[in-house]
This record gives C-alpha cells, structure tokens and sequence, in this order.
C-alpha cells in the first residue's frame, strides 16, 4: 500500500474538503457524522489514491467514495439524525444583505432537506455541489437520464413545497 504524496494530497484537501463536508453533512445532516465521513474519505485517498489514474476524476473519486461511506454507515446505523437547526443558523452569513432572500434561501434548504433523497441528492450534488450530471450518474451509479429526470422532478416538488408555503 502506496500513499499519496503529501503536497497533492494537502493540495486536495484544501481544494475539496468543503465541497465534500457540505455534501456529506446534506446526507448525514448531522455535523460530526459529515466531518467523520469527510476525514473517512481523506484517509481512503491517502491509502488508495494512487489508483486513481486520470487526475481529473479524482473529485468524482471523492464524492463517490464519501458517498459510499455513507451508505456503508447507514446500512450499519440504520438511522440518520435530523437536521439540527442550530448548526444551519450557525452556518448562515452574518452579513444580512438581504433578509427576504436569505429567508427564502433558508426555507428552501429546509424543504430540500423534506425531498426522498432520490430526488435530494441529485440536486445537492448540482446546485450546491457544482457536478455534472455525468459527475452525478457516476457517482449515484445510474444513467445520465435518471439524473436528469430526478433532477426535473426534485425542483418541481421543491417548488411545489415553497409556493404552497407562500400560500399560507
């Protein structure tokens, strides 16, 4: 067992570890499970990245690894902690420039986080995330098609939520 080069590796873990926790934590939706699922994936780098060959997959690598730690740890949990609001008001810029779009943003995320995550994590993946749909297909393990028919589906019933919302 080979590691990978420390100054590539301190060079990916700058690039990607945010991308990676914010991606896990949409998963996991729960702080320390999203940092552990981050550091898991970092040190399955470190231990296997060598056999990443092509230097441009290595952020699909990523992704498709945390993702697959993830499942590995819900079959074994079985559960996954809700989302706890204190860490997203934490998370949220201080700065209010303007509080109608970041309250519009915040129920968004909110009603993002209510989806199936069939439809959830494509979305996540693309508007948060910034993949690909092929990015998405190879980590999901399923066609471009599905990508994109659950991406079309996510957004109409996460706009379907938020104008109900608006309704009341």
């Amino acid at each position: 067992m080979t590691e990978a080069p420390a100054s590539t590796f301190e060079s990916l873990v700058t690039d990607y570890y945010a991308p990676l926790y914010r991606f896990a934590y949409s998963l996991s939706k729960n702080a320390e499970d999203a940092g552990d699922l981050t550091q898991q994936t970092f040190l399955i780098y470190a231990r296997k990245g060598d056999s990443v060959r092509d230097e441009g997959k290595i952020k699909s690598w990523l992704f498709t690894t945390l993702y697959r730690e993830f499942l590995r740890k819900a079959r074994r949990d079985k559960t996954t902690a809700p989302v706890d609001q204190e860490i997203l008001e934490e998370n949220e810029d201080p700065l209010p420039v303007d509080s109608l779009r970041q309250l519009e943003a915040k129920e968004a995320v909110e009603f993002l986080h209510t989806l199936e995550p069939q439809y959830r994590e494509p979305l996540i993946l693309f508007y948060m995330e910034d993949l690909a749909y092929k990015e998405i297909a190879e980590l999901l393990e399923i066609p471009i098609g599905t990508v994109m028919s659950r991406l079309s589906r996510g957004k109409e019933q996460l706009k379907s939520r938020l104008s109900a919302n608006l309704r009341k």
